[in-house]
Formats: C-alpha cells, structure tokens, sequence
C-alpha cells in the first residue's frame, strides 16, 4: 500500500464555503460502469479523471464515489477487503490521487463511499479470524455464535439476511459468523475498540487525500446487542425500530458518529457526511444532526409515484423534518440501487404498490410486463429532475440519468452480477439493469465506454442516448440538465420554500427567493397557468407556449 499524503491545503478551484453541501448538486458515480480508460471492460479511475471536462460542463458540485477499494465484487463493491487502498483493476493510489486533483480543479468537491457494517470475507482481519480460531482477539472483531443443537450444527438463529438465505455461515471450525448481507460479507463487531479505533484512522486516511465528505453506507446497521439467547426472526420482525432492536438503528450507533463527528472537523473545511439510514422519519434527525453525520439521505420520492398530492406532501414533511435537525434536506429520484426514474415512471401505477414495487416487478418479466410506455416515461422524468432541483437542499443525480437513460431488464441471466439474483434465483433479477455502463459515442465495441468491450452487456438503443448525440441536440434530456445546473446556482441562497396557490389539485407550484418559481402540471392535459404565477419562462422540461404549462410538466418561471 501506498504511504499516507497528508497535504491539506485547498484546491484552487474549489468554493471556500464550509457549507456547500446544503445545496450541492451531487453526482454519483459507479465506477465501474462510468468510462474504462485502459480497456479491460471495467470502468476506472483514470476514465473518471478523463471524463471530469463532462462533470465540469453538466454542473455539478460534487461526484460521490461508489467503492473503489479492493473486493471481491460479491456485492458490487460494497464488499471491501481494503479500506486504504484502490482495487487494482480500477486503478492504484496514485490514480486516486489525480482523480482528486483534477475534480479540484474543476470546482468539483469528492465523496466518498465507506462501508463499516461489513467487510468483505477476503479483509485480512476476517481472514486472521478464521486462522486463529474461537476465543481469539481476531474473532473478536466479527460477531462469532457457537451453534445450536448437541454438535452445533444449527445456525445460532434462523435469521434471514437483507439479499435473501441465511444471515449465519458455519466455519470450518464449527463456529457461525453473522452477515446481514452476502456471505462474504461478515459483520463487524462496533463493540470492539479497535475497529473503531481503525476506521478512525481510514477516516483520516482518505482526509487527508484531499477527500471533501463520505457516504455512509448502512449507517443504521453497525450498533447491535444481541442477548446469548437470540430471538428468532418471527420475533425480530415483531420488534420495533426505537433504538432498542437488536440489530437496527440503535441509539449507541450515534455515539460512533459523535466520534466521527471529532475527525470530521479536525479539517478546515470540515469534512461532510450523510448517512444512508434506512429508518423512521423521526429517527432520521439523529443522524442528521451537526454532532453526527450532519446529513441523512430521504428515500421518499424513489416510491412515490408522479403525483401532485404525493409529491407536496413529501416535500413538505423533509424539508420540515431537515429543519429539526439544522441539516438540509438531500433529494434522490434514482441510484444504483433502484429502477431508473425514466423507466419507473412509464410504467402504469399499480393499486397497492408503490413505483419502486412496480419497476422490481417489471424487471422480474425481462421488461414485458407491465407494458411500459418509455416516451412519456421520460417525459415525466424530466419533469421530476427540474422540480428535484428546484428545492432547497442538495440533490443526488445518478451518472446515466443525465441522459435519459431507461432501465435494462433483459439482460442474460449468465451475464448478471448482483448477488441478489443469485440467492434468490426466479424471485429478483437483482440491481445490474441501472449499472450498464454508460454510453459515450454512438458505435465502437462499448459505446466508448471503453476500447474494449464492457462488464454488462449494453443494449442496441443505447446509441441514441450517447453523450456525443445528446451533445449536438438543443432538446436533449442532457442539455436539460445543463441549463437546469446552470440556472439552479441562481437558487441556491436561503433554504426556503413557499408553496403557492394554483386552484388545481394536480398543479403544484412554489416560490423560492429572488423570484423564482417552479411549477409542475402532474396531469395528462396541458393547463393556463394562472396570473398570479405569470412570469418569464426561463426552463422548460417541455416546450410551452405562452400562459400555458404542458401535460406532465416543469417550468422555471422569473418574475
């Protein structure tokens, strides 16, 4: 491994605003699927270093990186067997280092994922535990059971972890360790001081790279109490999620954070972070909160379905809930986690489902059923991004949707990587539909991907969609979010939000400062847009025609 840079003097290029996370634009990356510069077929950190003209022209403030470290890639990544170190089929430290310095450059800040539930079963820690048998200091780090029954045969539970199967795995030796995800992702214990102290130091470590702020994955999951007799899973799922269940969102997980927090703002800047805390929306303040991560993903619009009454609700319930904690509040319409928005959205609405429902179902038929409708699809995506980035708060753009991008459903199954297909064979098709790599050019091998081929088989259309096609097209989806970026530096002042009467319940429309507003048709029919709102049409998710908002609709009104 490389030695430790410890430089910390700012970057030219960068806002010296502490506070640019509360209204950054931020763009995630996979980058495993964003551009391959050395043509092996997986996308590197030298593509990404390629690429930063692109992030400078669409806009954005800041990249959040998808894990880079060395894996075993048995969860995409999130399987680390290295938290100091590049994995060396994406690039080395050295790469890393560039990266960062080009993104500085650019104006563009740097987060970065970090996953502290799990390691990967390849980390050296998990591999010393296997060596050094029950009892050692090197178990120690883990959560380790005996079994049940006369020779331990049993799991210690019948828990079922997250991507489906056992959540326990028997050892050679007898023992069981616990993994709340893929086997070959063992928990860590957060009881044990030296991982704490260790992921102090990995903290420190990517700091003192020139690194601006971390992503937090399962950051609800790493504080846990398990009794000697362990409940079952019908009595798990029966628990509540207060602070008190055994695994989940446990009031001691913020005195980890609290200890971050110290790390965090050592550095001037400080360092940011926001946790991905799958939890009640009144646990979410906490983690929220200036003495911790400082900033909590809200998932609510990913479900939702493109509707007036839901989206005025769920703006309005996080922006108050953000306020509860003097954070801001974070917008996300799509992420490698989930069906594109584009695609989510031209699929009809199921009574009883929610959108993110429907698109997993979708995915499950190889994309024939339900029929999706990709045209209005995309229309209403649009519209979607430019309320998205109309809001007080930061808003995370996932790489792909900039240009419309739908989601894949028929890939092979002999080509599919995520491990929730694997474990759960015929029941899900798993996350590789919104992490084909992306399309640069309209012909080659990978779409310019890279020179040779890429890891997930593209589809034929995804030609249409290449950067250097959208490039060249005033009413490209890409271009929307160029002039969308642009304008929305103009919005980013105070963190406030009026909303304003429309007198139509499926018209929404509000005010932010400087005369701004935003107002969103969510019907099928174009509308007048009323008087009191008439302004200059400064952006449009459609073309307008005067006094008129159009069918499934944003436009950005100056008055």
């Amino acid at each position: 491994m490389s030695t430790e840079r410890t430089e910390n003097a700012p970057a030219v290029g960068l806002s010296p605003d502490p506070q640019w996370w509360r209204q950054a634009a931020v763009y995630q990356i996979y980058p495993r699927s964003f551009a391959d510069a050395d043509g092996n077929g997986i996308g590197d950190l030298r593509g990404i270093t390629e690429r930063v003209p692109y992030l400078r022209e669409l806009g954005v403030d800041a990249v959040w990186l998808s894990p880079f470290y060395p894996s075993d890639l048995a969860d995409g990544g999130y399987d680390v067997a290295d938290y100091r170190d590049v994995d060396p089929k994406i690039g080395t430290l050295e790469d890393f280092d560039a990266m960062v310095e080009a993104l500085h450059a650019a104006g563009i800040r740097l987060i970065v994922d970090i996953v502290p539930n799990h390691t990967s079963d390849q980390h050296a820690w998990f591999q010393e535990a296997l060596a050094a048998g029950p009892g050692s200091p090197a178990r120690e780090r883990y959560i380790f059971r005996d079994g049940q029954g006369p020779d331990g045969a049993e799991p210690p539970a019948d828990w079922i972890s997250i991507f489906g199967g056992p959540a326990w795995t028997r050892v050679d030796d007898g023992q069981w360790y616990l993994h709340s995800f893929a086997p070959e992702q063992p928990d860590l214990n957060w009881d044990n001081p030296e991982v704490r102290a260790d992921f102090l130091t990995t903290l420190r470590f990517w700091s003192d790279r020139g690194v601006d702020g971390f992503r937090i994955d399962v950051a609800h999951g790493l504080a846990k109490d398990l009794p000697d007799r362990l409940p079952t899973q019908a009595q798990l799922d029966e628990m509540p999620i207060d602070g008190t269940h055994p695994l989940w969102d446990r009031d001691e997980v913020h005195e980890i954070y609290a200890e971050w927090r110290k790390v965090f703002d050592s550095y001037d800047p400080p360092r940011t972070a926001v946790a991905e805390a799958w939890v009640e929306a009144d646990r979410r303040p906490a983690y929220a909160s200036p003495k911790g991560l400082g900033q909590a993903f809200n998932f609510d619009l990913l479900s939702a379905h493109f509707d007036a009454r839901s989206f005025k609700d769920i703006v309005s319930f996080n922006t108050d809930l953000a306020a509860r904690s003097g954070s801001s509040s974070t917008w996300v319409l799509s992420n490698h986690d989930v069906v594109r928005h584009a695609t989510r959205y031209g699929l009809p609405e199921v009574p009883g489902r929610t959108d993110k429902e429907t698109g997993v179902a979708w995915i499950l038929s190889g994309g024939t059923e339900p029929q999706l409708d990709a045209e209005r699809g995309l229309h209403r995506a649009r519209a979607a991004t430019l309320f998205e980035l109309a809001l007080p708060g930061s808003a995370y753009l996932y790489q792909g949707e900039e240009l419309g991008l739908h989601e894949v459903a028929d890939i092979p199954d002999e080509d599919r990587q995520d491990p929730t297909f694997f474990r759960s064979p015929g029941v899900d098709k798993g996350r590789d539909g919104c992490r084909v790599p992306l399309p640069w050019t309209p012909e080659g091998s990978s779409f310019g991907f890279g020179p040779d081929g890429a890891h997930l088989p593209q589809p034929d259309w995804f030609g249409r969609y290449a950067v250097s096609v959208e490039e060249q097209d005033e009413d490209s989806t890409l271009t929307l979010y160029r002039r969308a970026l642009a304008a929305r530096r103009e919005l980013q002042g105070a963190e406030e939000l009026e909303w304003l009467e429309t007198g139509d319940p499926q018209v929404l429309a509000f005010a932010r400062p400087g005369g701004w507003v935003c107002v969103t048709n969510f019907s099928d029919q174009p509308v007048r847009l009323p008087e009191a709102l008439a302004g200059q049409v400064v952006l449009g998710s459609a073309a307008s025609s005067s006094g008129t908002v159009p069918a499934e609709a944003t436009l950005w009104l100056r008055r």
